[in-house]
C-alpha cells in the first residue's frame, strides 16, 4: 500500500478505554513493505512510568512524556526485514523497544547491517552500538540482571543468539543455530535463560546458563553442555514468545500444539494441541491467577489452569481477528483485536 500512512501514538484511560491523546509521530509512504498478517506498528511501545517510547521501524523511535509531549526522535534508516532467502518478502519491523536503568535497547537484525544499541532515555543519544551478523529476525532483547551485577542483553537469533554486557555492549556468550526466522523474546527464570525460535529444519527449546561464556553451540546431537542446561530439539515455538509461570515452561507453536515442561529440568509434563486446529496462534500468553491465557488469531481465548496437568477452564470468545499479545493491570486483562481494544475484569475487584 504506497498511500500515505499516519504513525500514531494513542493514550487510553484504563478505567473507561476514553481516548486521552492521540499524537502522529509520522506521516508518509511506508517505506517498506508488510506482511499481509503485520502493520507497520507491530512494536510495543515500553514505559518507565515517566516517558513512553515507540519504535516504527523505518519511520523511526519516538519518545513522549506521558502528557503527549515529544521529547526527542531518532532515525535509523530503512530497517529491511523480510526473509533472508527471498530479499524481496519485506514482512515489516518488529522487535521492541526496552527500557532498563534509564537506558533503551533496540535489537535491528535487518537484511543488511544488523545491530544491537544503547541510547540514553533522557535525550535518546547513542550509547554504544554494536554490529551483529546476523539474518533479519523479529525478536525484542531481554534483561538478565543477576544480584551480582553483570547486567546482559540477551538477544534471539539464527546466527548468533547471544548475552552482551549491558555497559559496555561486549559480547559475552553466543551459539549459533536454530530455526532461521527467530520471533520469540528470551525469557529469564529459575536462573535460566530460556530462548526458542522455529521455521526450516530446526524448531529447539534452549536452557542456558547465565554463567556461560564464549561460543556456547551445541555440537552434533548433544543436548547439553557447560553453558546449556538442557535443550529440547524439536518442540519450540515459532511466533509466540513462551512462558513460565511457577515451576513450568509453557511454550505454544503457531498451531496451537502446547507443551508443558518442568522449567529447570526440562522434562515433559505434558503435550497437547489447544483450539480445533483451524486457527494459527501468533499471539503470546499471559498468566495470572493460576490461569494462562492462550488467544488463537481468530480471537478464541483459551484459560489454561496452570500445573503440570492439561486442564481447559474456559475458551472465551473476543469476536473478531486478534494478533497482539494481551496485556494485565491492576487486575484487567487488555486486548487489542483487529479494530477494538477490550478491557475484561471482575466487576467485584
Amino acid at each position: 500500500d504506497d498511500s500515505v500512512h499516519r504513525f500514531q501514538v494513542i493514550a487510553l484511560d484504563k478505567e473507561s478505554g476514553d481516548i486521552l491523546w492521540t499524537r502522529t509521530a509520522h506521516e508518509g509512504v511506508p517505506k517498506i513493505k508488510r506482511h499481509t498478517k503485520s502493520t507497520h506498528a507491530n512494536s510495543t511501545p515500553a514505559t518507565e512510568g515517566e516517558r513512553v517510547v515507540a519504535f516504527f521501524g523505518s519511520e523511526g523511535l519516538y519518545s513522549y512524556d506521558l502528557d503527549g509531549e515529544l521529547q526527542w526522535k531518532k532515525d535509523f534508516g530503512v530497517l529491511d526485514s523480510g526473509f533472508f532467502m527471498v530479499k524481496s518478502a519485506q514482512w515489516g519491523f518488529a522487535s521492541s523497544p526496552v527500557i532498563h536503568d534509564g537506558k533503551v535497547i533496540i535489537q535491528a537484525d535487518v537484511q543488511e547491517g544488523s545491530f544491537l544499541t544503547v541510547l540514553d532515555l533522557e535525550d535518546g543519544h547513542e550509547i554504544w552500538r554494536t554490529t551483529r551478523d546476523d539474518v533479519p529476525t523479529w525478536s525484542t532483547p531481554a534483561i538478565l540482571n543477576p544480584p551480582s551485577g553483570g547486567a546482559q542483553i540477551v538477544v534471539n537469533g539464527f546466527r548468533h543468539i547471544g548475552g552482551y554486557d549491558f555497559a559496555t555492549g561486549a559480547e559475552v556468550w553466543r551459539m549459533a543455530g536454530g530455526g532461521d526466522i527467530p520471533v520469540p523474546t528470551p525469557i529469564v527464570a529459575h536462573d535460566l535463560i530460556f530462548v526458542t525460535n522455529a521455521h526450516g529444519r530446526e524448531a529447539p527449546i534452549l536452557a542456558i546458563r547465565p554463567q556461560a561464556r564464549g561460543d556456547i553451540s551445541l555440537e552434533g546431537d548433544t543436548t547439553s553442555n557447560e553453558g546449556v542446561a538442557w535443550s529440547q530439539p524439536r518442540d519450540g515455538g515459532y511466533m509466540q514468545t513462551p512462558i513460565v509461570y511457577g515451576d513450568y515452561l509453557y511454550v505454544c507453536r503457531d498451531n496451537g500444539v502446547l507443551s508443558c515442561l518442568d522449567a529447570r529440568t526440562g522434562e515433559r509434563q505434558y503435550k497437547t494441541r489447544i483450539g480445533a486446529g483451524g486457527s494459527g496462534f501468533s499471539s503470546s500468553p499471559v498468566a495470572a491467577d493460576g490461569k494462562i491465557y492462550f488467544a488463537s488469531e481468530f480471537g478464541d481465548v483459551h484459560v489454561i489452569k496452570a500445573g503440570p496437568e492439561f486442564e481447559e477452564l474456559a475458551v472465551n470468545e473476543l469476536d473478531e481477528i486478534h494478533m497482539s499479545t494481551p496485556a494485565i493491570s491492576d487486575g484487567v486483562l487488555f486486548f487489542r483485536t483487529r479494530g477494538h481494544v477490550v478491557a475484561i475484569a471482575n466487576l467485584d475487584l
